[in-house]
């Protein structure tokens, strides 16, 4: 008899429908075809286990497995619970009317419990897409499934309650979470909030025009000045993640299994802080079987790198393409995968060496030319691609001891979401951009006008300040992001004014 069941491949951050067709017949073999890895295969066994715990048997007669369509590989232990399930049904041991309206996914272990898998969102979204009335999962990846409304979630912890789920004699209700609940709670669980932070004004508007505009940003200050503690405060200011976004977050997160049993949908943005030790390959993504890194992870939210000339230097190259196209293609002999990377990146540095090159009172004992040296660490074309270089200064005495409370994150994140809705009317016939900084050169001509006046200023700044022509359009871009804060139609000359002070490390002679 031939029973079919359906699970799911999952190639990036999408899944594609893969149809379970076992056959069971004369003979005493066993054969697994439609290109199964190794851990596929291996499926034989604890099935065959967990059939063996719960009462029933495994055919001792030819089985055959096709898992179609043939000319994607299946990977990972995920198939097992369908393979279970087909083969029950194929021997006749156990008859499921339902069986072919569920997509089923999950890990048998041989006590035929279920262990979690990757992927299960982009699984479940799947499913919807193509009419199935549920999807049949390990328990502890239920919460994560349950956000993807029109489709029975049902969370089973062991092999026989999926049995006698598919054969009628138990219900199990489906999963269901309400994502309202979820944005709201993630709107009041920050962990790091502005207003523990004494002093510091001008970085703190540096980083609220950041957040309004979605631009990179990278510090630069002795050590202790504060650099790692004002960046880990970012996302409270960022507004909240829209469903969308959220979903997409999810879906990501999902794939690379950093999800846990209690994990639903991402309603906060994400925060990731690699190493300087961390790979090429770590960061963009990648692998036999390519994996999300850490500038997917920390798609639609911020990936800071602190101690940026401390990373190697083919690390930071390979953000170029990433940081301009807002996402990754990893290139495979038989398979090629797009992951998003549409993240803010916000890097800190020490200006030197040893750290205090132009401190406002400890030495700098740096020797000629080590200073730019060390900042020459960082090339160029990556500079070019971050568009607030803000300088960090040591707080001082009176201002760490003062009792005047500083501005919340909520507060601020009220005029960063009003700056980005205008932002976001403005980008409406465009929809693939929806900040300012992701503004394309032709788009800042008409975008970002500037009156005479302004025009006059920006090119004083440039010949005094000696400031280089790559600075041109991230100024134009700031400057139309600090005049939403401002909810100005027009970019006025102040608005320019403090967006030309943000180009530090653009000014000749900057490290002596």
């Amino acid at each position: 008899m031939v029973a079919k069941t359906f699970g799911s491949a999952v190639s990036g951050v999408d899944a594609k429908l893969i149809t379970i067709e076992v056959n069971v017949g004369q003979g005493t073999s066993f054969y697994m075809v439609g290109l199964p890895d190794s851990a596929v295969k291996e499926s034989q066994q604890r099935v065959e286990s967990s059939l063996k715990f719960f009462g029933y048997r495994m055919p001792r007669q030819k089985v055959v497995i096709n898992l179609a369509p043939a000319d994607i590989r299946k990977e990972g232990s995920s198939y097992d619970l369908p393979i279970a399930m087909g083969i029950l049904q194929a021997s006749e041991q156990v008859f499921f009317p339902a069986l072919e309206d569920y997509i089923i996914m999950g890990e048998l272990a041989l006590d035929g419990r279920l262990r979690p898998i990757k992927g299960v969102l982009p699984i479940a979204i799947e499913a919807r897409k193509k009419g199935f009335r549920g999807f049949i999962l390990p328990m502890e990846n239920a919460r994560e499934a349950s956000i993807v409304n029109n489709l029975d979630i049902i969370g089973v912890d062991t092999l026989e309650q999926a049995i006698h789920f598919l054969e009628g004699k138990t219900e199990i209700a489906p999963m269901v979470t309400d994502t309202r609940n979820v944005f709201y709670d993630s709107l009041q669980d920050y962990a790091f909030d502005f207003a523990d932070v004494q002093g510091q004004e001008n970085i703190k508007r540096a980083m609220e025009i950041a957040a309004a505009g979605g631009h990179n940003v990278i510090m630069i200050g002795p050590p202790g000045a504060g650099k790692t503690m004002l960046a880990k405060r970012l996302p409270s200011i960022l507004p909240p993640l829209s469903l969308h976004e959220a979903l997409e977050t999810t879906k990501i997160h999902s794939v690379a299994g950093k999800l846990g049993p209690q994990d639903s949908l991402i309603a906060q943005r994400p925060f990731r802080s690699p190493h300087h030790t961390i790979s090429d390959v770590a960061l963009v993504g990648g692998g036999g079987n390519p994996q999300p890194g850490e500038i997917s992870l920390s798609h639609n939210g911020v990936l800071f790198l602190d101690e940026l000339p401390e990373f190697k230097r083919t690390v930071l190259e390979v953000m170029r393409q990433p940081l301009e196209e807002r996402k990754v293609t990893i290139s495979r002999a038989k398979v090629s995968v797009d992951f998003p990377a549409n993240f803010m990146l916000i890097a800190s540095m020490n200006p030197c060496p040893c750290g205090y090159y132009n401190h406002p009172e400890k030495e700098c004992v740096c020797g000629p030319g080590v200073v730019q040296k060390y900042l020459n660490k960082v090339s160029g074309p990556l500079l070019d691609r971050i568009d607030l270089h803000v300088e960090v200064t040591p707080v001082k005495f009176e201002e760490m001891t003062s009792d005047r409370k500083s501005e919340s994150s909520s507060s601020i994140r009220e005029r960063v979401a009003l700056a980005r809705e205008n932002q976001v009317d403005r980008f409406a016939e465009s929809p693939a951009i929806y900040c300012n900084a992701m503004m394309p050169s032709h788009m800042v001509k008409e975008v970002c006008k500037i009156n005479a006046a302004g025009k006059t200023l920006l090119k004083t700044a440039m010949e005094r300040l000696g400031l280089s022509a790559r600075a041109y359009d991230r100024i134009l871009k700031v400057s139309r992001t600090i005049a939403d804060l401002a909810a100005s139609e027009e970019i006025k000359v102040e608005h320019l004014a403090e967006a030309i002070q943000y180009r530090s490390l653009d000014r000749e002679g900057w490290a002596g």
